[in-house]
């Protein structure tokens, strides 16, 4: 009987203890980016039972209430947490400082491996040195331990394989390779000579790789160059742009394209200058460096909300042809008293937005314009990364500190699901939508999407559908490296809307200050220009870029076909080089006799140069309104204006290595600039005439 009693007593004993024990789980992640933490120690104080953070961050582990969990990283300060009636405990992870130091150092190669807390391998240039490297494979082949090269089929062109911890290796996430202390890909290590590499460290275990977060939980493989300053490949992606030809205009005389507001070529150019960067080819769009600044138009006298002016002058860069200034002056409205706004803010939160001149000043930017809503606005913030998601249902423009700690919580972390994002910011705005105020969706990106719907048709595909919505769009380009300008100038050109780049809080003021309102409202879209060249007069005629925003003769009457938007106190000027009639020029090709067809000029307007034609649609109309101006065969001396324009649209062709800007310096740039510079209250002007001497500088 007292065996029976006893076995009870335990049983009961065991299921009280057993009732006691629950599961808890939760995530750990870095508090400076927000990116979970793989490898974190989780152990319950005082016993050696414990587990690891998986790679999403994510722990489960078994405890009872009275339970105290140690969450312990290598640079990280250690963090004690009670059970108590928990189901859940999230826990950020703070840098420690007094280990920082030792952190950096193992994290950027230099310290000594064999006093290292990690798995590490070294490979120098001294043990390379005995003959040439053909590639990097052959530099790590057989030098570092527990890395296996494979080497694939044979076949030429293909490369070969690293593989850290063997071949079995069970692990396949991305690896990390940091050359000179900046994190790239596999692809930029591949292409780089390997000739010119001084050593290469290999960092094994997620201790020795703490200071990389997430992004080095596989493995880091960190070269160190000869020179010690190796710029890895850029993968920035720019449209390809087939520079505009001459065209006689006896055989085309009409010339047809939509307007452009867009400025992002100009600040991104001055961003890759001052970085002593190369400047690609196709980063350089001569009509967005030109409508970067405004010019002194005058403000619309009639019912159209724009005002149109043309100049002719004698091209600066060419004796024997002239240049022809075409602009349209936006009215601009005060912002008292422009309709209540419906913002939605779309915001790329992922990994690759985590760089200071990225996802923190996009935060700083975004406060100039919070700082300006009024109270019959409204803002919203949709972000993305791997998924998307509300974080501010919409808010009064009075609730300023509210909608100010919502953009103060964003971090970035996870891939870039941006057609996510997109759909859901326009669902969001359309839910919401003012039916007599201006509703818009502002994207914030470097436009690195690569989860889902990513590539530019299908960017254009998408954006096409949701404008028929209503809304408008405004695309803000962040950061470098991987920067997607093509896929940003698709979004915004199709979207009924415009794109800027800001590369510093000083362009920040510019769009969201300054131009507040041309950023924000529109007064006309769909706005297409068309220019018909007299041949008595003109010879042949070349537009100045504008290559992106061409269009056919007959989509100029069509109202179904989609052009550029014009916003409040906004300025578009477009520039034509022409050659008069008479004039040899090695520009020209011969032309080819017709047949059937003969170009024969009219006998009268003997005393016009060019007529150019204006559609353009109310914001809420679907049929076009036309305008019509006549340029008489008159040469005037140059404005201020002229000149500064003729010294943007000359330094565009030098950076493209245009065939057109005939063998002009960029001394001829500064010396048009200083005639063109004005006023110049904002500095922008004077910007740019120390942006090209610092380009002269470079060469």
């Amino acid at each position: 009987m007292k065996n029976l009693v006893l076995m009870l007593c335990l049983v009961l004993s065991s299921w009280q203890i057993q009732a006691q024990e629950k599961t808890i789980t939760g995530t750990v992640t870095a508090d400076f980016d927000g990116i979970p933490l793989q490898g974190v120690n989780v152990i319950i104080k005082g016993t050696s039972q414990g587990t690891l953070t998986n790679l999403e961050g994510k722990y489960s582990i078994k405890v009872s209430a009275d339970d105290v969990l140690l969450f312990s990283y290598l640079g990280y300060k250690k963090i004690s947490k009670k059970v108590n009636d928990a189901l859940v405990i999230d826990v950020i992870m703070q840098i420690d400082n007094s280990t920082l130091d030792e952190v950096v150092t193992v994290g950027y190669g230099t310290h000594n491996p064999t006093i290292s807390t990690g798995s590490v391998s070294v490979v120098n240039s001294e043990k390379t040195k005995t003959k040439k490297k053909d590639n990097y494979s052959q530099i790590l082949s057989g030098q570092a331990a527990g890395v296996n090269v494979a080497t694939g089929s044979g076949q030429p062109g293909k490369t070969a394989t690293v593989r850290i911890r063997g071949a079995n290796s069970t692990h396949r996430g991305t690896r990390l390779y940091v050359i000179d202390g900046v994190p790239t890909n596999s692809e930029n290590f591949r292409k780089m000579n390997p000739n010119n590499i001084a050593s290469i460290s290999v960092l094994k275990d997620a201790q020795s790789t703490a200071i990389y977060g997430s992004r080095g939980s596989t493995e880091v493989i960190l070269i160190n160059t000869k020179k010690g300053n190796h710029n890895p490949v850029n993968q920035e992606h720019y449209a390809k742009i087939h520079e505009n030809q001459f065209k006689y205009s006896s055989q085309t005389p009409l010339s047809t394209f939509s307007i452009d507001v867009d400025k992002a070529s100009y600040s991104n150019v001055r961003r890759m200058i001052n970085n002593g960067e190369t400047v690609p080819t196709n980063a350089v769009k001569l009509e967005e460096m030109v409508n970067y600044f405004n010019y002194n138009y005058p403000q619309p006298i009639d019912e159209h909300p724009f005002s149109i002016n043309t100049e002719v002058v004698e091209t600066p860069w060419h004796k024997e042809t002239q240049l022809v200034r075409i602009g349209l002056q936006g009215k601009t409205y005060a912002n008292d008293i422009l309709p209540a706004s419906n913002l939605t803010f779309l915001i790329d939160v992922s990994g690759s937005m985590g760089s200071q001149n990225k996802l923190p000043l996009l935060k700083s930017a975004f406060k100039l314009l919070v700082n300006q809503l009024r109270e019959k606005d409204k803002v919203s913030i949709v972000v993305y990364a791997g998924a998307a998601g509300v974080v501010l249902e919409p808010t009064s423009g009075d609730q300023k500190e509210k909608i100010l700690e919502a953009l103060d919580h964003l971090n970035s972390g996870g891939s870039t699901a941006g057609g996510a994002g997109i759909k859901l910011a326009y669902k969001l705005a359309e839910k919401h939508f003012k039916n007599n105020g201006n509703n818009r969706v502002i994207l914030a990106t470097d436009g690195d999407f690569n989860v889902g719907a990513s590539s530019d048709d299908d960017m254009q595909s998408l954006i096409e559908e949701k404008r028929k919505s209503g809304v408008f769009l405004s695309v803000l380009g962040f950061g470098y490296g991987n920067y997607k300008d093509s896929k940003l100038e698709t979004l915004a050109d199709k979207g009924n809307g415009n794109h800027a780049y800001i590369d510093n809080m000083q362009e920040a003021q510019k769009v969201f200050g300054k131009e507040f309102g041309g950023t924000l409202y529109t007064i006309a879209k769909d706005v297409k220009i068309q220019v018909e060249f007299n041949p008595k007069k003109v010879q042949a005629y070349r537009l100045i870029g504008y290559e992106n925003r061409l269009m056919a003769d007959a989509d100029f009457v069509d109202d179904t076909k989609d052009a550029g938007e014009l916003g409040s106190g906004h300025t578009v000027t477009a520039l034509y080089e022409i050659i008069p009639l008479g004039i040899k020029s090695d520009y020209l090709k011969n032309k080819p006799d017709l047949k059937y067809t003969t170009s024969k000029a009219t006998e009268n307007y003997d005393d016009e140069l060019f007529t150019v034609k204006f559609r353009y649609k109310k914001p809420k109309e679907d049929t076009s309104i036309e305008m019509v101006h006549i340029q008489k065969d008159t040469i005037t001396a140059a404005s201020i204006d002229s000149n500064f324009t003729a010294a943007v649209a000359l330094f565009g062709m030098q950076l493209r290595n245009s065939k057109y800007y005939n063998n002009a310096t960029t001394t001829k740039v500064i010396e048009l600039a200083e005639k063109g510079r004005g006023k110049d209250v904002d500095g922008y002007r004077a910007e740019f005439i120390r942006l090209v001497k610092s380009y002269d500088n470079l060469k």
